[in-house]
């Protein structure tokens, strides 16, 4: 009892204790500057990503850049981050974005691969702007979160500390006392002149850091922005065809082929009905015991093939390289589209191979099989009906894929990125049709009052006018626009 009455006493005074040390953490940190820093992501996967970095960058920053600040992040979506540009363009967008909000830097997390002078770019930062640019795609496909919040670590980490030699010496030195403490945290970079960490994917595919000479370029406009601004620092990929399949890998991703399954509902049920109706038929049963292995491999090499290209054709899903303004990104998108699709469709044909491979094994009695095929049956015979079935209506579902709409394969097909285009090409697409169709509407008119004129028996001057009033008054009854007459 004595021991429990003495230790109440001191239990007491520990609680104001810890207030009070707590109320001086908070003095300290109010009293220390605030640096706000503005995440600005594209839609959908770098915005999801995006977010969840916010709530890290606080304590990161405070601990890895400068704890002489109090660091704030806001995060906003801005749709004009992944609308088409260079990165100049994007820096330009960001810096505006920046002024009405009153950060002290902003980092755009943009869907769009760059390029500047043939090479793909990763990142770049402009420390007179205040702004750094992180193509999502060219980082890969995983793990996404830990390479973006070690991407941004670095970027912030040179507008804030300068890119020079000097610079960059500072900080590593920095980087070499703090090792321990970057570790704990999750942060593989050692270098202060690395934009992420050592990985595999890095081995494979090395990122190298270079300060173009923009010499020509002016430093950001705070007043307009309107000038080119000068790119301090910028990390391009060292081995270009491997950073090609590295951000193919990326795009992929962003096109999340895992959601074409639920919009697949009725394509499912298309194809297991038209599957679970041929395993009535021996036809099947005999094939299956008949056919070597290679023969099935291809069977379902050409049923996928088979799919995947009717998508594309009946939804319109490949982009025509005269509507987009740059052939080697519609190269890429349509890669990228031809990719999702196979992804897609592979997860496809796997569920129906399961739900075949049940069926047969509940369903079809070994004997039955075995007095069907005439001859001897193992345990790879199941499989191997299961198998020709799916191949089948692999075939039959691609058929059926006509009864979803445009809309509902686009959504399932495309991140907002690819959506966003497809949408432009269509518009491009239609504005040529309409331009094309007015032309020919402008020389039929043309045609019909010369002809008028020439058969008019009134003489040629007389033919000419009512011609004329012809086909002035046919191009008003048909309401054409303005100047195509």
């Amino acid at each position: 009892m004595a021991a429990s009455a003495s230790s109440a006493p001191r239990s007491g005074v520990r609680e104001p204790e810890q207030a009070s040390r707590d109320d001086s953490a908070s003095e300290r940190e109010s009293s220390r500057p605030p640096q706000r820093l503005g995440l600005i992501p594209a839609p959908e996967l770098p915005e999801r990503i995006a977010a969840g970095l916010a709530e890290e960058l606080p304590t990161l920053l405070a601990r890895h850049t400068d704890d002489r600040h109090a660091w704030r992040v806001e995060c906003v979506t801005d749709p004009l981050i992944g609308a088409d540009g260079t990165g100049a363009e994007l820096i330009q967008q960001a810096a505006k974005l920046k002024r009405e909000h009153g950060w002290d830097y902003a980092l755009c997390i943009t869907d769009l691969p760059l390029f500047r002078d043939g090479r793909l770019v990763v990142a770049e930062a402009s420390e007179a702007c205040g702004v750094a640019v992180i193509s999502q795609p060219a980082l890969g496909a995983s793990p996404l979160h830990d390479r973006l919040r070690e991407a941004t670590l670095h970027l912030i980490n040179e507008m804030h500390h300068g890119s020079d030699p000097d610079d960059r010496e500072r900080q590593q030195a920095h980087v070499d006392r703090s090792r321990r403490t970057r570790r704990a945290h999750g942060i593989r970079n050692a270098s202060a002149r690395q934009l992420m960490g050592s990985r595999l994917a890095e081995w494979l595919t090395p990122i190298r850091r270079i300060t173009p000479d923009d010499s020509q370029t002016s430093k950001c406009d705070r007043d307009s922005g309107t000038r080119q601004p000068r790119i301090d620092v910028r990390f391009v990929s060292a081995a270009p065809v491997r950073g090609h399949l590295r951000l193919l890998a990326g795009m992929v991703r962003a096109n999340r082929p895992w959601t074409i399954l639920p919009a697949f509902r009725r394509i499912v049920a298309v194809a297991f009905a038209t599957g679970a109706y041929g395993l009535i038929f021996p036809t099947l049963w005999r094939l299956s015991a008949a056919y070597e292995g290679y023969r099935f491999v291809l069977l379902m090499v050409a049923a996928i093939a088979a799919m995947v290209i009717w998508l594309i054709l009946d939804h319109g899903l490949w982009e025509p390289q005269r509507y987009t303004g740059s052939p080697h990104l519609t190269r890429l998108y349509n890669l990228t589209t031809l990719l999702t699709l196979l992804l897609g469709v592979g997860c496809y044909y796997a569920i129906l191979f399961a739900l075949f491979l049940v069926a047969v094994i509940l369903f079809v009695p070994a004997s039955l099989l075995e007095a069907t095929v005439e001859s001897s049956i193992g345990w790879w015979n199941f499989p191997a009906l299961a198998w020709l079935a799916t191949s089948v209506a692999t075939v039959a579902g691609a058929l059926g894929s006509s009864l979803e709409s445009d809309e509902t394969i686009r959504g399932a097909t495309y991140g907002y990125r690819q959506q966003l285009r497809q949408r432009k090409v269509k518009a491009r697409q239609q504005q040529a049709q309409e331009e094309s169709q007015g032309g020919a509407n402008k020389g039929g008119s043309e045609a019909s009052g010369t002809d008028k004129g020439s058969d008019n028996g009134n003489g040629g001057r007389g033919g000419y006018e009512n011609g004329g009033g012809a086909a002035e008054s046919g191009k008003a009854g048909r309401g054409e626009p303005p100047g195509d007459g």
